[in-house]
């Protein structure tokens, strides 16, 4: 199965990569940043499997439980003839609503930075900060679960004020809007809200523009920055499915690694490119013929019994190496020659170098002609 899967990848990567049709599949994987297609096909059955079928979890998923784990709900989370009052939900900028004093106006926001996650509302009533809230969650939550968190959290304490009091919630993330006031929504917190607001019409979420020098939006925000390191730790939103994405994806990597580095094939790609990422090479067609060696050169000819001989028409071995370095045919171009010890990494440093590669690509071009006239 991972042949016939591979030979139906191979002719997708050849025409990707301009290729010669020689080169080995395992290198060209390597070179454009995708992996062998039965890795994917692994990597999609785990992921589905886990969310899909429920599963449990695979062995190399350590610290995680399913439980820990938010799962998409199902059906639809009201009744279709209950819904909210138009006036109940806007997506209009409410910073028109802030100077009134009859309405208690509550600020919410999430933040994630390189500390971590964190969900905040803050409560303005009559030019006084009257309550703030913030909360640190886990690091491999999303912004869009910080933003539910900080919402809902918000609908919860505006519930619990005095029926006279009319609440209005100031959100600058239309998305978390959405899918609070969706009643096919999938998101458990989301269907949360929505229950709350349907059986408490005077609490009103209205969207704010974000980073508008609106007060309470910016005290909002900085509170969730400031909780992403000092904030409470808050455990009832579970890990997203990107967290498992990522899990599983690391685990793919891991594989394909292996496979690159125990493999017999594409040994001259490995030695430029001993590890393997998702993020493709900025390499044009006449690099990977160059660093391949599977290109119009005497001695790739000669190899694969399409010439009688290897030499170049200077009387060198027709490597790609000579060429770019030493050929009196190609002097105008050359690229100073690297003593034979430090080949390997004189082409690691060339495959690398931005600069270098713009002047080679001109080298190349002339390559791709001057070879086929010396043949």
């Amino acid at each position: 199965m991972k042949r016939k899967l591979s030979s139906i990848q191979r002719p997708f990567l050849l025409h990707i990569s301009g290729a010669y049709r020689t080169t080995p599949t395992a290198a060209l994987q390597t070179i454009l940043g995708i992996p062998p297609l039965h890795m994917q096909v692994q990597f999609e059955a785990r992921f589905n499997s886990i969310y899909c079928q429920r599963i449990p979890l695979p062995s190399f998923i350590t610290g995680t439980q399913p439980h820990d784990l938010e799962m998409k709900a199902t059906s639809w989370s009201t009744h279709p003839s209950e819904y909210l009052k138009p006036n109940q939900i806007s997506f209009e900028d409410g910073e028109a609503y802030i100077a009134r004093k009859d309405i208690l106006n509550i600020f919410t926001d999430g933040s994630k930075t390189e500390h971590g996650v964190g969900a905040a509302f803050c409560v303005l009533t009559n030019d006084i900060w009257a309550y703030q809230w913030s909360a640190k969650l886990n690091d491999n939550n999303t912004v869009f679960q910080a933003e539910l968190t900080a919402l809902h959290e918000a609908v919860i304490y505006a519930s619990h004020l005095p029926n006279h009091n009319t609440s209005k919630i100031h959100v600058d993330n239309r998305a978390s809007i959405m899918a609070s006031s969706n009643s096919k929504s999938t998101n458990e917190t989301a269907r949360k809200i929505l229950k709350i607001l349907l059986s408490n019409p005077r609490i009103k979420v209205s969207w704010v523009k974000a980073h508008a020098c609106n007060i309470g939006n910016e005290r909002a925000d900085q509170l969730a920055i400031d909780a992403t390191q000092h904030g409470q730790p808050y455990s009832h939103t579970k890990l997203p499915k990107l967290h498992i994405k990522s899990l599983l994806r690391k685990r793919m990597l891991e594989e394909w690694q292996t496979s690159w580095k125990n493999g017999d094939t594409g040994r001259k790609i490995y030695n430029i490119m001993p590890s393997v990422s998702l993020r493709p090479t900025n390499w044009i067609r006449e690099d990977v013929i160059f660093f391949s060696q599977h290109g119009h050169f005497p001695a790739y000819l000669k190899r694969f019994h399409l010439s009688g001989s290897d030499y170049c028409s200077c009387g060198g071995i027709g490597r790609a190496l000579h060429y770019a370095t030493e050929c009196i045919y190609t002097v105008s171009w050359h690229m100073r020659k690297p003593a034979p010890n430090f080949e390997q990494e004189w082409l690691k440093r060339v495959a690398n170098n931005l600069v270098i590669l713009f002047q080679k690509n001109n080298l190349f071009t002339i390559l791709k002609f001057k070879t086929k006239s010396f043949l």
